[in-house]
């Protein structure tokens, strides 16, 4: 089996507005800062069908993509935020940042999620907020990584994504590339085999 994925990008919005005191010609600015985290990417099987081909195409430029991008600044933000993981049974730990406020996604169906991807060292190998464009994809069939489609339907131990959520995903190495890794050429890989990956995902809608 080969796949693709993607960890999380946030971004900080400031605002700046005057306030008179009352009995003083003065102004004061006050400054909020609002940090989102955004969420990974995907993998087919060697058997799957053509449209599945398509996805992992797609998936493979993002992470060209992404490495010849530089990494930028929101990036670091989002990882500061800290997350307590979750481990359920299977080895997949998950962590919601943002709960849902609409449906879970049925398996089957196809769906729209941005994610940002990255290695256990910190290394963001992919990164859908990059490219301005959510993956879509049919959930629950294969056509992403196990770790994506367990992690957004839920399982044993792990919820069900709701349709707005943020979840951080940790991904052992049989629910990401496993021993093949990804984005191997001249014997060296984007994602090294047996890598454990990191993940956040966001389920933006229904497609």
């Amino acid at each position: 089996m080969s796949s693709l994925a993607p960890y999380s990008v946030g971004t900080c919005l400031t605002s700046l507005q005057p306030q008179k005191l009352n009995h003083l010609n003065s102004l004061t600015t006050t400054c909020s800062v609002q940090v989102q985290q955004q969420p990974p990417v995907l993998v087919q099987k060697d058997n799957q069908l053509k449209r599945r081909e398509a996805i992992g195409l797609s998936l493979s430029f993002g992470l060209l993509h992404s490495l010849l991008q530089p990494i930028i600044p929101t990036a670091t933000a989002a990882e500061a935020v800290p997350c307590q993981l979750t481990v359920a049974p299977s080895g997949l730990s998950y962590c919601d940042k943002v709960v849902g406020y609409g449906p879970q996604a049925v398996k089957g169906q196809l769906i729209k999620a941005h994610y940002v991807g990255r290695l256990e060292n910190g290394k963001v190998f992919d990164s859908s907020y990059n490219r301005g464009k959510p993956l879509t994809f049919r959930v629950g069939v294969g056509e992403v990584i196990k770790g994506w489609d367990v992690g957004i339907l839920g399982d044993d131990g792990i919820p069900p994504m709701l349709t707005g959520g943020k979840r951080t995903l940790k991904l052992p190495p049989e629910f990401g590339y496993g021993s093949r890794g990804a984005g191997c050429k001249g014997g060296s890989c984007v994602i090294p085999p047996d890598a454990v990956l990191l993940f956040d995902v966001e389920f933006v809608s229904k497609a």
